[in-house]
C-alpha cells in the first residue's frame, strides 16, 4: 500500500500558492493600476470589478488548500501527534489559515462596500480622495491594510508548509520521535 499523498499535497500547496500569488498580484498590480485609470470616478469601480472576477477563483484556491491540509493532517496524524516540533507547526499553520480566511472574508465585505458605491472619486482602488464619501473612504483605508495582510499570512502558511516538508525527512523524524520514546519509557 502506498503512503503517498500526492493529491492532497497538491491541493494544499497549489491552493496556498494561488491564494498568496493572486492576492499579492491584486494588491500590487490591480489596485496599483487602478490609480492610472484616467477618470477618478472609475478607479475604485474598475478595481472592484477585477476583484469580483478573482473572488470565485480565490475561494476555490482557499477551499483546495483547506481540503488538502485536512487530508495531510489525517494522513500524518500519528507523526503530528508524536514528532517533536510538528504539533506546534501544525497549530500555528491552522491558526494562520483561520486568520487568513477571516481576513479574506473581511476584505470581501469591504470590497463589496466599495463596489456597491459605484462611481466615487478616488485616488486609487484603496486610496480615497477628499471627495470620496466617508463610509467608502473608511472601507478603502481598511482595505489598504488588509490587501497586504492576506498575502503575508498566506506566505507564512507556505513557509510553515515547507518546514513541515523538512520535518518529514527521515533524519528529522528520527530526531523528532524522541518525545515518543520518552513517552514509551514511562509506561
Amino acid at each position: 500500500m502506498s503512503n503517498r499523498n500526492t493529491v492532497v499535497r497538491a491541493l494544499h500547496d497549489v491552493g496556498a500558492a494561488a491564494w498568496f500569488g493572486g492576492t499579492l498580484m491584486g494588491a500590487v498590480g490591480l489596485n496599483g493600476a487602478a490609480g492610472a485609470v484616467e477618470q477618478k470616478d472609475d478607479r475604485a469601480r474598475v478595481a472592484s470589478v477585477g476583484w469580483a472576477r478573482w473572488a470565485p477563483v480565490n475561494a476555490a484556491a482557499i477551499g483546495a488548500h483547506v481540503i488538502g491540509g485536512l487530508g495531510l493532517l489525517l494522513a500524518n496524524r500519528e507523526r503530528a501527534a508524536h514528532q517533536d516540533g510538528t504539533r506546534g507547526n501544525t497549530v500555528a499553520k491552522s491558526v494562520l489559515t483561520v486568520a487568513g480566511v477571516g481576513l479574506t472574508a473581511y476584505s470581501g465585505v469591504l470590497g463589496a462596500q466599495v463596489g456597491k458605491a459605484g462611481k466615487v472619486p478616488a485616488e486609487g482602488a484603496v486610496v480615497p480622495s477628499d471627495h470620496t464619501p466617508t463610509d467608502v473612504a473608511e472601507a478603502m483605508k481598511r482595505l489598504r491594510i488588509v490587501q497586504y495582510a492576506i498575502p503575508a499570512v498566506a506566505g507564512l502558511i507556505i513557509v510553515l508548509g515547507a518546514q513541515q516538508g523538512e520535518q518529514q525527512k527521515p533524519e528529522e523524524q528520527r530526531k523528532g520521535l524522541s518525545g515518543l520514546r520518552r513517552l514509551k519509557a514511562r509506561d
